[in-house]
């Protein structure tokens, strides 16, 4: 049974031991199961992601939100390496733990890669999803996504990637970077990320997508949600899968770079609910 852990930061929730991972998630609210995926920002955490999204949706959802392995406050006995099969076997060994059968899935950019990877695995298990500024088809690797996953630590690399996410840079407070910095810092933290994307880097754009054929298998109503001015994953990535999957819809978000869920998240968290909530033949492309 999972036990709550009793730590005072906000961002350690709840702390199962899932397939030999000790993962940290947070299980709020109540009604239709939710599971939210984080991206691959270093320091990055499930509640970082998510910490205006999940207070919205839980006041209608059962939101789930784990840290990822080798991201977060998520222990592995083993080294964690690249794999969406191995983060989609994680999310089902999680569900499978707290007893949801079935759930729908947000994931955010990496997270909408392994949201896909879970779909296409476990297609009797996901209800809807929603991916916001995903990996999910092959793109040439930008500028933006080659500094996410070679950052190294420094309060310079830290506000310089953080303007990356961000189409309003005066959404990059000195708290948010020493947030995210103190974040990126902690024991063991730059190490792992170092070993999740080593250069060179295109090959780990391509490992987290999926085959035409395998897109076209996964069937469920999908949401794509992607800033117009995204420097980190391409818009051209969206419309690609809005083309492939066969029942999903696109909404561009304008003066919005990769932070949708941040920089316009009142826009976002409404999208979320309204796609949530709504009937599955009204969620179908039209």
């Amino acid at each position: 049974m999972p036990d709550d852990n009793l730590t005072s930061s906000p961002e350690i929730g709840r702390s199962l031991t899932v397939r030999g991972i000790k993962v940290n998630y947070h299980d709020r609210g109540n009604g239709p199961p939710v599971l939210l995926i984080h991206g691959s920002g270093p320091g990055v955490t499930a509640w970082a992601n998510w910490r205006l999204t999940i207070p919205v949706l839980e006041e209608q959802c059962r939101v789930i939100a784990p840290d990822m392995a080798g991201f977060g406050y998520t222990d592995s006995p083993h080294e964690v390496t690249c794999s969406s099969v191995d983060w989609s076997n994680q999310l089902l060994g999680l569900l499978d733990a707290i007893d949801i059968e079935t759930v729908s899935i947000v994931g955010n950019s990496f997270g909408g890669s392994i949201a896909l990877e879970f779909a296409k695995r476990n297609p009797h298990r996901c209800d809807k999803l929603v991916l916001m500024g995903a990996v999910g088809t092959p793109f040439h690797i930008t500028a933006g996504l080659e500094s996410v996953w070679g950052y190294t630590p420094s309060h310079e690399n830290m506000r310089e990637l953080l303007k990356v996410f961000v189409a309003n840079e005066d959404l990059v407070s000195e708290d948010l970077v020493e947030m995210r910095y103190r974040a990126s810092i902690r024991p063991g933290v730059q190490e792992r990320f170092a070993r999740l994307f080593p250069a060179p880097r295109q090959r780990w754009v391509d490992a987290l997508s999926q085959t035409p054929a395998d897109l076209a298998t996964i069937k469920q109503p999908i949401l794509l949600i992607h800033g117009k001015q995204d420097k980190v994953i391409p818009f051209a990535a969206s419309e690609s899968l809005s083309t492939l999957l066969p029942n999903a819809s696109l909404l561009p978000i304008d003066q919005c770079g990769h932070w949708v869920q941040i920089e316009q998240a009142e826009v976002f968290s409404q999208a979320l609910l309204d796609f949530l909530t709504q009937s599955d033949d009204a969620g179908a492309k039209q």
